[in-house]
């Protein structure tokens, strides 16, 4: 599947297995990158047979797509479920890729096909202290902040009222 943004070079697209080498690779250029407010531990410590096997069996309902420009894999974000119908959102994104407004515009589409595709009621986000880039992209989604936990904060963006 394969979801259109704002910006015509921006796609978000399922990842699958054909992107296992792709993703790697870029797990490798932003092993550093990834840890830089102490996040994404499991990720960076990850090898490829573990990627691959990530890909193999993703999360029963979690939803994973890849950050596409110009059809380059430039990061990922994925809905999780926590607690269903309550989901979490994580992303990243490529070092080099920062500061054009990819995450924000890739979460303006995610968000509007979780509300016109899915029974999704609540979406949470966890942001790193120290993370104001994420943050910022949260505020512009329409997030709000719903508690500071002893490592980051949470933000809740509600869909729909549960039926």
């Amino acid at each position: 599947m394969e979801l259109v943004t704002a910006d015509p070079r921006l796609r978000l697209r399922t990842l699958e297995m054909a992107d296992v080498d792709d993703y790697w690779r870029l797990v490798e250029r932003n092993r550093d990158h990834l840890g830089r407010h102490g996040d994404y531990a499991e990720l960076r410590a990850a090898d490829h047979e573990m990627i691959r096997a990530g890909f193999a069996h993703p999360l029963d309902g979690e939803f994973a797509f890849g950050i596409r420009v110009a059809g380059d894999l430039v990061g990922e974000m994925v809905l999780n479920p926590v607690d269903p119908p309550r989901y979490s959102l994580g992303y990243w994104l490529d070092e080099k890729a920062t500061g054009n407004g990819y995450v924000t515009n890739a979460g303006r589409a995610l968000v509007r096909w979780a509300r016109e595709n899915t029974a999704i009621t609540d979406v949470y986000a966890g942001v790193t202290f120290g993370n104001r880039s994420s943050v910022a992209v949260l505020d512009r989604l329409g997030f709000t902040k719903v508690s500071d936990l002893d490592t980051y904060t949470r933000f809740r963006l509600t869909l729909r009222e549960p039926s």
